[in-house]
């Protein structure tokens, strides 16, 4: 009788502390969504400050300036559109609902792109950008427009968090039928304890943060899931705070 008594008590005693585990994990899952929401709200309220303020003044602006405020506003709403598309893309994701329209396309074109949108943001921020391209078509069976926002986001994190008067690298090579695209910098880096969960979503390095502006530390999550629907596999490197960092897109080539 005993026996079973201390048996029962030590049952009870588990259950109490599974319901305070259970208990504990909640707690931690609701103020990180809290969190998380309040990032989300920042973001999206940023932009609409300039937008309000340009908006006034552009009542009581001359003519040949208001082009000039139109082009900001409009980069305001890109950037929340932006946003907007990445919280989308993640949530598709977890839910397994990332949609890729999958054909055979030529990577260098969509390279070559990426290169001439990219380029003259990293030119007005001074920054130095190396492209080294092999010759010939890169042919992947893939999205082109998933493909182009792999590397727009790769070389806009790039561009985020490289100095003024820094170097940025973008190169292509082949090995064993996989493409191997690499971007690399000599910006600010990423921490040993932050290295293992770049690709999380919602992580940002503590020493990133404010640097250049804001973000919601979801841009390389896209890049991950976008990486792997399409048979891939992206890493990051980085020697730590200060000694810049490298992104390796690897994908698989259409055999012929």
């Amino acid at each position: 009788m005993y026996q079973q008594l201390r048996e029962a008590n030590a049952q009870l005693v588990m259950a109490a502390l599974s319901a305070q585990d259970l208990q504990a994990t909640a707690e931690r899952a609701l103020s990180q969504q809290k969190s998380v929401l309040a990032m989300v709200a920042h973001e999206l309220r940023n932009p609409l400050t300039p937008i309000s303020m340009i908006a006034e003044r552009m009542v009581r602006l001359p003519s040949d300036q208001l082009p000039r405020m139109r082009e900001l506003i409009e980069s305001q709403v890109q950037h929340i559109s932006q946003l907007v598309d990445d919280l989308l893309d993640v949530s598709r994701a977890s839910t397994g609902k990332l949609r890729i329209n999958r054909r055979d396309v030529d990577m260098m074109q969509i390279l070559i792109e990426a290169v001439d949108a990219c380029g003259p943001v990293m030119i007005a921020q001074q920054q130095q950008f190396d492209v080294h391209l092999p010759d010939g078509t890169l042919m992947v069976n893939g999205d082109s427009g998933r493909l182009a926002q792999i590397l727009h986001n790769l070389l806009a994190n790039a561009a985020k968090y490289t100095p003024a008067e820094g170097r940025i690298k973008l190169s292509a090579t082949v090995e064993a039928d996989v493409l191997k695209i690499s971007i690399s910098d000599n910006g600010i880096g990423v921490s040993a304890k932050a290295l293992p969960f770049i690709f999380d979503p919602y992580v940002q390095d503590e020493h990133a943060i404010g640097f250049n502006g804001s973000g919601l530390g979801i841009g390389l999550t896209v890049v991950r899931e976008l990486v792997e629907a399409h048979g891939g596999k992206v890493t990051a490197t980085s020697e730590g705070n200060g000694k810049g960092s490298e992104f390796v897109v690897m994908l698989p080539l259409v055999s012929h």
